[in-house]
């Protein structure tokens, strides 16, 4: 079952699931010396990471970090690079961050960059996961219908038409033609590995996306559905992510 916390604003959404995940890293860290992270990405994050690098009392010495996903082919001077995305946002705010690895897209062995980041997340299981949900209900970039299967921490995919739409709305790039059409993605199931879960979904435009995942049957065709069926999983909404809802929760700050 899903935990939702909702709160009338985008920003004190953010803020919220950032003092949430805060309390977990801190936890992992208190229980075993360290923790190993994972960090979203994408527009619906810019409020809950700007508020996660200013969480008082992590020892980021101790935190290991990876990312979701990078688009195929990638450098990292565009504008639309998760690397760069986060180290303008993440990496560059935390200098005594333990270790960050990230997925790199224009690698020129593809198979061999999957291998390395594959051996990496194995060897960190992952205490707290930061993400979101896409406006076609994706969960990182595995878009419907997606592999629920798969064990492997980390696949290319290939980005259907609405996701791919969403990145060109969000402003990421000059024309729809210019989106990749594959990416790097972490794996659903390795997701679901992560013993805590933080949901970080704003906006209106993700409102019929959150629906189907808290109110739906689990489907592949909606994939963030499948975490109804984690064990701590914590969805982080404002209002109007929630307006389609037909159980209205109430606000966590009422």
């Amino acid at each position: 079952m899903i935990d939702i916390h909702l709160y009338e604003t985008k920003t004190a959404n953010g803020k919220a699931a950032a003092d949430f995940g805060a309390t977990a890293i801190r936890s992992a860290i208190a229980a075993k010396g360290k923790a190993n992270v994972v960090i979203a990405t994408g527009a619906s994050q810019f409020e809950m990471l700007e508020a996660l690098v200013a969480a008082p009392g992590i020892d980021w010495s101790k935190v290991t970090a990876f990312h979701l996903d990078e688009y195929i082919g990638m450098p990292e001077t565009h504008p639309a690079s998760f690397r760069k995305y986060l180290k303008e946002r993440f990496t560059g705010k935390l200098p005594t961050l333990g270790a960050f690895h990230f997925v790199v897209g224009d690698a020129p062995d593809l198979d061999a960059e999957l291998a390395r980041m594959n051996a990496l997340l194995d060897a960190h299981p992952i205490d707290v996961m930061f993400a979101g949900i896409g406006e076609n209900g994706h969960l990182a970039f595995n878009d419907p219908p997606a592999d629920f299967e798969t064990a492997a921490a980390y696949k290319v995919v290939e980005l259907e038409e609405r996701c791919r739409r969403q990145q060109f709305g969000e402003g990421w790039f000059p024309t729809f033609d210019d989106v990749p059409t594959e990416a790097i993605s972490m794996t659903v199931r390795r997701i679901m590995s992560s013993a805590v879960v933080v949901l970080t979904v704003p906006d209106e435009r993700k409102a019929e996306a959150v629906r189907h995942v808290l109110e739906g049957p689990v489907t592949n065709m909606w994939p963030a559905s499948i975490l109804q069926q984690h064990p701590s999983c914590h969805l982080f909404l404002d209002r109007a992510a929630a307006s389609q809802l037909a159980k209205k929760p109430a606000p966590a700050n009422a």
